[in-house]
């Protein structure tokens, strides 16, 4: 693996980088999350069922995966300006086709390639930490973009939620289209080109296919893409299955259930910081494994919970905010390492952890609703999805083995 650690700049990452590369990471969140509360009346509205409702959410997941895995080897190639430019713009096609789509099968088709376009976003602020910086710094610098991204899932269902009640569900997604546009006026203006000329992929199609075949034939970085994945996934689990748990299943209102998601949003963002700091003096690979096993442990408690009823809505929501609150501990740090192993290729790596991590949660969080939907089949879902989290860190990584963690650090 090279080590290009001298050429990065070691300076503290500027604010308005933060917030800039921030905000685009969050634009495919925030379209997911300002959707939520709406879930129940697009079913009806569009004659669907709940099941099918929450797939217009997975979906998006899907075509995200397959966005990455497109858009990351382009911006290897061609640069990260031009596909992130590219990608908002359709971005913003596809959330004005959404507005006006006529049943869910339009809908969801939509949300596939909305999903695939607003990718280019999150690979381009990957890549761009990347181009930067590396190791424990480029960890630091990811978990302060998840306080930026945090900010989603605290504002994005109460804002969509009262352009639902005053507008209609539908004009969410014009919402939407202008958020895109202000990014891509923010981007052409502020944002300039990290990778430049000399340090660019080339080789057309076979040099794509060459990069690939070289990060799925890393074993330990492919781990280390996959627990991200499973991550989401236990977060994509709570996303799709909580507006029917909460509303439908404890009849909390509109606004009640914008509050439970504010609050949960605030334990990722807390957690995420904690992380920026922490990693200062801890290696990342000492942070992922611990908080891994700790979230696992909270997470049987979840199911405990779920199971029994004990302490009631009130119990239910302790655990849950526990288990999403680790949550900012494991992405940031393992993505981190990942990337330190192949920083020629950062696109195409972000691509891969990206995909992985779409891809995996948007296959798993249908599951709620398959095994029930309710907080049941949330829990168990969770659970599965960090046990597995846990069994690939443990089994392809060296990370709980005697010393094994400083080959990773």
């Amino acid at each position: 693996m090279p080590d290009d650690s001298a050429r990065l700049p070691r300076a503290r990452s500027p604010y308005r980088w933060v917030i800039m590369l921030g905000a685009l990471a969050a634009l495919p969140a925030f379209t997911v999350d300002m959707y939520l509360p709406s879930l129940p009346e697009v079913a009806a509205d569009l004659g669907s069922s709940a099941s099918f409702a929450q797939l217009s959410v997975s979906v998006m997941l899907i075509g995200g995966a397959l966005g990455q895995l497109t858009i990351g080897p382009l911006s290897d190639r061609f640069g990260r300006r031009a596909p992130l430019m590219w990608g908002l713009a359709l971005h913003v096609v596809t959330s004005v086709l959404c507005a006006f789509a006529p049943n869910m099968m339009v809908l969801v088709g939509l949300r596939l390639l909305q999903g695939f376009f607003n990718a280019a976003c999150g690979v381009a602020a990957m890549a761009v930490v990347r181009d930067r910086f590396v190791g424990a710094e480029a960890a630091r610098i990811l978990s302060r973009l998840m306080l930026v991204i945090g900010v989603a899932p605290m504002l994005a269902p109460t804002f969509g939620s009262a352009v639902a009640a005053a507008a209609g569900w539908r004009w969410v997604f014009g919402v939407l289209a202008l958020a895109g546009v202000a990014m891509g006026v923010v981007v052409w203006r502020f944002m300039p080109e990290t990778l430049p000329a000399e340090r660019r992929q080339a080789g057309g199609a076979r040099g794509v296919f060459a990069g690939y075949r070289t990060l799925v034939r890393d074993r330990q970085f492919m781990a280390l893409a996959v627990i991200p994945g499973l991550g989401q996934a236990v977060l994509m689990s709570y996303v799709v299955g909580s507006p029917f748990i909460f509303q439908e299943g404890y009849g909390l209102s509109h606004g009640q259930f914008s509050v439970l998601f504010a609050v949960n949003g605030l334990g990722l963002v807390l957690s995420a910081q904690v992380n920026a700091a922490l990693v200062r003096r801890v290696a990342p690979i000492r942070l992922l494994r611990a908080a891994l096993a700790i979230q696992g442990v909270v997470a049987v408690g979840l199911l405990v919970v779920a199971v029994t009823g004990g302490g009631g809505l009130i119990g239910l929501l302790a655990m849950l905010w526990l288990v999403l609150a680790f949550q900012g501990l494991i992405p940031a740090n393992a993505s981190a390492i990942a990337l330190s192993r192949h920083g020629e290729r950062a696109g195409t790596a972000a691509a891969v952890i990206g995909a992985v991590q779409s891809g995996i949660a948007g296959l798993v969080s249908p599951l709620v609703g398959v095994l029930g939907g309710d907080a049941v089949a949330m829990s168990w879902v969770m659970l599965a999805a960090l046990a597995c989290a846990l069994a690939v860190l443990g089994f392809a990584t060296p990370a709980y083995r005697k010393d094994g963690w400083v080959k990773l650090a």
